[in-house]
């Protein structure tokens, strides 16, 4: 299908998951979605993404979806850099449309281990925030200048205040001196010496990575938000975030108690998103719906205005952490982000880069 037959390109990390596969499906079931955009799914190993493969598969003969699954290791800076330029390339040469969304889906999350990866990264940091975050740089000369939008998974654990890491689920950020993700340096996150194993060897330690990493994600969609605005090129598009909720996922499969998780979750999950549309906990089928939303909601039906920089929890707006809002934290965790991806000129066309 030539690409000026198609409205744009839908560009998915992360899209083998349990969540990934959820949102492929509701894009590959709407005949509005599957006509009018190409989808670009990458996931870490194309040859073995057998849930993507399923969810892939059209529910109705009248509807066709073009599309690619390609791998992308996002342990692998290199890799993100090589992937981004044939995204860009096929682009350019109007082999495939704009892209108008780029949903970063991908995540990561270690309980009682932890590794590094290139660099001596923390592989939950690089993974979840690094890594998508200069995928991001390197392909916002492919974006759909006018109706572009970048849709970034956030998650609760980004911020220790909230109510959802208290009580009998939570407890991770008990301790004072877990409250405060960021100081002087991101360095502490970025190299893993921050709630490290070392330092705590229990599955908490991991996950306070995770919220960190997340944390840093959240401040992303401010940060670029404002970037963005101010560049007479790209002003147009827009980031969102997006709080899926507590899911039972395989994101989980590295906890001690994965086993009890993976049986009872659903269950309960889908009982209290009944009884309570707004409670955190929720079915992958639902975050999807609520993700697809996002990607493609419309402007304010009153102004006309596009959404720009918004945080939302399901379908609710919200506010990003205290944390993830301090200007001065934000401007930090970008400067460290450009030196630690090593974007230099010319990697990206956003303006004010560095």
């Amino acid at each position: 299908m030539a690409s000026t037959t198609l409205k744009g390109t839908i560009v998915l990390t992360g899209a083998n998951g349990s969540l990934g596969t959820c949102i492929v499906a509701k894009i590959a079931s709407s005949y509005e979605l599957a006509s009018n955009y190409y989808g670009i799914y990458a996931v870490r190993d194309s040859s073995s993404a057998p849930a993507l493969l399923k969810a892939l598969q059209p529910r109705q003969k009248s509807i066709s979806h073009s599309h690619e699954v390609i791998s992308l290791n996002l342990e692998r800076l290199e890799n993100v850099r090589e992937v981004a330029t044939n995204i860009n390339n096929r682009v350019s040469k109007g082999e495939i449309p704009a892209i108008r969304a780029l949903v970063l889906n991908a995540g990561y999350l270690e309980h009682e281990q932890q590794t590094w990866v290139d660099g001596g990264l923390d592989a939950t940091w690089a993974v979840n925030y690094l890594s998508q975050w200069l995928l991001t740089l390197l392909l916002l000369r492919s974006m759909d200048r006018e109706n572009g939008r970048i849709v970034v998974l956030g998650s609760h654990l980004h911020d220790p205040y909230d109510e959802f890491n208290s009580g009998v689920m939570g407890g991770y950020f008990d301790d004072d001196k877990w409250k405060t993700f960021l100081t002087d340096s991101i360095e502490p996150i970025a190299k893993g010496t921050w709630s490290s194993r070392q330092e705590d060897p229990s599955w908490q330690g991991g996950l306070r990575r995770y919220g960190a990493s997340k944390l840093c994600l959240a401040m992303m969609i401010g940060e670029l938000q404002q970037r963005l605005n101010e560049d007479p090129l790209l002003s147009n598009i827009t980031v969102l975030g997006i709080d899926p909720g507590w899911m039972a996922t395989g994101i989980a499969r590295r906890h001690p108690s994965y086993s009890f998780i993976r049986i009872i979750m659903p269950w309960v999950a889908s009982a209290l998103s009944w009884l309570k549309p707004s409670s955190m906990f929720r079915t992958p089928n639902q975050s999807a719906e609520n993700v697809t939303a996002v990607m493609f909601g419309n402007n304010d039906a009153t102004s006309g205005a596009k959404p720009k920089g918004l945080y939302f929890k399901g379908t609710m707006q919200a506010e990003v952490s205290t944390e993830a809002r301090d200007k001065d934290k934000r401007q930090m965790v970008w400067r460290d982000s450009v030196g630690y991806a090593k974007l230099k000129e010319g990697d990206t066309i956003l303006m004010n880069w560095r």
